[in-house]
């Protein structure tokens, strides 16, 4: 029993896996990867989506960025990620997540770290 329960576990974590492969430039939360599995005819619950995408966290395939208190949290696929290196904005109307790089936020993350001692994790900051 318990290997079929592990197989079909993995089965669902690689569909996870591969919608987060397919989309490396976006961000998804877990309401939006059931919807896109359930679109594709596999629909996942919800629980085992939380379940399996912890499981990518922790395997660090995938990122995990809290839009604040009593946001959802969105996940995006590691090797796309150079988050360190620019500023998220939210869209206050549609909630989705967008990267910003530009130069002048990069003068502006220059600016506090000669100015004011503080390195900017942008990988948190939205």
């Amino acid at each position: 029993m318990n290997n079929i329960t592990s197989t079909y576990t993995t089965k669902q974590k690689k569909l996870i896996l591969e919608i987060f492969e397919n989309n490396q430039n976006k961000h998804f939360t877990i309401d939006e990867i059931a919807s896109v599995l359930s679109q594709n005819g596999t629909p996942v619950g919800t629980t085992t989506i939380y379940r399996q995408t912890q499981r990518l966290l922790d395997e660090g395939l995938i990122r995990k960025y809290s839009l604040g208190t009593n946001d959802k949290a969105c996940f995006q696929y590691v090797s796309y990620i150079s988050c360190s290196e620019h500023f998220h904005l939210k869209c206050t109307s549609c909630q989705k997540l967008f990267h910003a790089s530009c130069s002048y936020l990069d003068n502006i993350s220059r600016h506090i770290f000669e100015h004011h001692a503080f390195s900017v994790d942008n990988t948190r900051t939205v």
